[in-house]
């Protein structure tokens, strides 16, 4: 269920409880993709352009943009111009700390999912 201070706020915007809805699933939807995953994970180490983005996770030009872009309009990274060039960096403020969220509940409570089916995997089945 969705907090009553955001559905709140939104119903004072005149946003409907079903945009409200299909918003939570685009942002959700966003961490679905492995390819956008990898691009996070890697803005987790510093700021990076397109090009060493490319370069670091061996990804064409198209895709990296593609991906870039719902990252962008989700808020998961944010753009900083040097120059001629476009720096991608991870949200600072929200998402940093969101994935170190995830990462501590996955270690806590998902770990066992690959581990159990590691072992499937040497039992044979």
């Amino acid at each position: 269920m969705i907090s009553k201070s955001i559905l709140n706020s939104c119903h004072e915007e005149g946003i409907k409880d079903q945009e409200i809805y299909k918003a939570y699933k685009q942002f959700f939807g966003t961490l679905v993709s492995q390819s956008r995953l990898d691009i996070i994970n890697l803005l987790r180490k510093g700021k990076k352009n397109v090009g060493e983005i490319m370069q670091e996770l061996k990804m064409d030009q198209t895709a990296v943009s593609h991906d870039l872009s719902r990252l962008k309009e989700c808020g998961f990274v944010l753009v900083e111009i040097d120059r001629k060039y476009r720096y991608y960096k991870l949200n600072d403020e929200t998402i940093r700390p969101l994935m170190a969220l995830i990462d501590k509940h996955m270690n806590q409570y998902c770990i066992h999912i690959i581990k159990e089916m590691e072992g499937r995997k040497h039992d044979g089945k």
